[in-house]
């Protein structure tokens, strides 16, 4: 089993950053990726950005791309969303999650563990 603790959401206004973390514990030796995911009540999980353990290849939601920035510290086995200008849109909860199959394309469903959210609000 793989736990993932998520922390660093919050306020923020228009145009601001924040950074999420996602701290990974357990069996992380048989993690292959992992991903950020965002959801709005009653609306599907969204993609947002996915890394790989191994050789941190990134690959991005057009939605976000240019703007956030997944990362990873294998020692720390932490992974980061630097999430810059921010929008309102962007104001959902955001999801770790890690996957020990699949690739760096894999979809939601490829995903094995997730972690319990983290809020992200952007004001107006």
């Amino acid at each position: 089993q793989v736990q993932l603790k998520e922390s660093g959401g919050g306020l923020v206004q228009t145009g601001g950053s924040l950074r999420l973390s996602c701290e990974a514990s357990g069996r992380t030796f048989s993690l292959h990726g992992m991903g950020w995911f965002r959801q709005a009540p009653g609306k599907e999980r969204d993609f947002v950005a996915a890394i790989s353990w191994s050789t941190g290849s990134t690959f991005y939601a057009d939605s976000v791309k240019g703007r956030f920035a997944i990362s990873r510290d294998n020692a720390k086995k932490t992974v980061y969303l630097q999430m810059n200008s921010l929008k309102p849109e962007d104001t959902t909860i955001y999801y770790c999650a890690a996957r020990t199959g699949g690739s760096l394309y894999s979809t939601g469903p490829a995903y094995n563990y997730w972690g319990q959210g983290t809020q992200v609000t952007v004001s107006s």
